[in-house]
């Protein structure tokens, strides 16, 4: 009973050490979804070049949110037109590449985390670019593009801050369980599950065979973790803690989209062939960009020193952290009135809620849409169009 509640008050340290990134990153992201979110023109990603490739990664950093509706939006814009590759680019840094999980990496882990995920987030996606067509052709994947997906064109009224509220409210709501699962299932690693347990998954000596075995093994481990997006970042933390490498750490983070519930979703969309394909392309660009992005803090002299879960946490007291959680408390009251008030206001012609998560999308990219008698419906995904459909037949 006594490892219980140690594990639960590590979950609680966890997220008080990480709640003023959380709150700041996912505000900052409402606002750029918002007020950037005309720029996300699918005809500007209907091929696969490097332009289009940069604009993808560009559009997907600036487009925060959860593994799920990162997966779904790349469908969506891959059916209005957008290449195959092109539409990947886009689900890479929907999630890698976003603030709030930079910041979350930094109150965590450390800023050296933070800037190694930036870097090999951007290599993650020049590997995927090149390896990724090889893969999977285009002559594969014309088949599975539906034609009859509904495309909507972005509305000419301007964003405001509402807006900006009812995405930083919309992500909150949608990544609740993630977020809290992932700080309690860190916790559970931290203190029920001894060393030697994740030594039989990760070897913590042996030079460059350790470091390439170490990157390959840590996307393994989130595949079978069940937990995506911002939520991963407490389960890196306890790995790092338990001795996975540094590289390891960082194929670790980058594999949230590589958990079974998603592979499962690829499954759907694009078949099982084409799904095989893409997981082992994923994997590899995953464990190879954690790998050389170790190496390249290695012969700079700037991999980061090991610490324990305890040395990660902060309690009470007169220190940054707590002034900052303070700042962010403020911060998340004023998100949350401006959300409500909104939500009094007549609704924007850009934006919508989905009915069943409560994310808010933008309607020109929104990955489902559902008519229904003289109302038109917005969703993140298949699956919360499926619910709303049920809920209403």
């Amino acid at each position: 009973m006594s490892n219980i509640n140690s594990s639960l008050l590590d979950s609680w340290w966890m997220l008080y050490e990480t709640f003023w990134a959380l709150v700041i990153g996912f505000s900052i992201s409402g606002l750029i979804q918002a007020f950037g979110s005309s720029l996300l023109i699918v005809e500007k990603l209907g091929k696969h070049n490097p332009s289009s490739v940069s604009r993808a990664g560009f559009l997907g950093a600036i487009s925060s949110s959860c593994s799920y509706a990162a997966s779904s939006i790349a469908k969506s814009l891959f059916d209005k037109g957008a290449d195959f590759t092109t539409s990947m680019v886009f689900m890479f840094a929907s999630t890698n590449l976003v603030f709030d999980l930079g910041l979350a990496i930094w109150a965590l882990l450390g800023w050296k985390f933070a800037v190694a995920e930036l870097i090999g987030g951007v290599l993650m996606i020049v590997l995927l670019a090149i390896l990724l067509p090889l893969a999977v052709t285009s002559s594969k994947t014309l088949s599975l593009r539906n034609t009859s997906m509904k495309s909507v064109m972005n509305s000419t009224s301007k964003p405001t801050l509402f807006d900006a509220a009812g995405f930083t409210m919309g992500d909150l709501m949608m990544l609740r369980f993630e977020l809290i699962g992932g700080f309690l299932v860190a916790g559970f690693f931290d203190k029920l599950i001894p060393t030697s347990f994740w030594n039989a998954f990760f070897i913590t000596k042996g030079g460059a065979f350790a470091a390439i075995e170490n990157a390959m093994i840590g996307p393994i481990i989130s595949a079978f973790s069940f937990v995506c997006s911002v939520g991963n970042i407490p389960l890196a933390a306890a790995l790092w803690s338990k001795g996975i490498s540094f590289g390891g750490t960082i194929s670790f983070i980058f594999a949230d989209l590589l958990t079974i519930p998603l592979i499962l979703i690829y499954k759907k969309f694009f078949g099982t062939k084409i799904t095989v394909r893409l997981v082992l392309v994923f994997w590899f660009v995953m464990s190879l960009s954690g790998l050389i992005t170790q190496a390249l803090f290695n012969a700079l002299g700037a991999t980061p020193m090991r610490m324990s879960m305890g040395q990660m946490q902060s309690h009470f007291a007169n220190n940054a952290n707590t002034w900052l959680n303070a700042v962010a408390l403020l911060v998340l009251i004023a998100v949350y009135v401006t959300y409500k008030v909104g939500q009094r206001r007549p609704a924007s012609e850009s934006f919508a809620k989905d009915p069943i998560c409560g994310m808010q999308v933008a309607v020109s990219t929104a990955s489902a849409v559902l008519e229904l008698g003289d109302e038109t419906y917005y969703f993140c995904c298949d699956g919360c169009k499926e619910k709303f459909a049920t809920s209403q037949s």
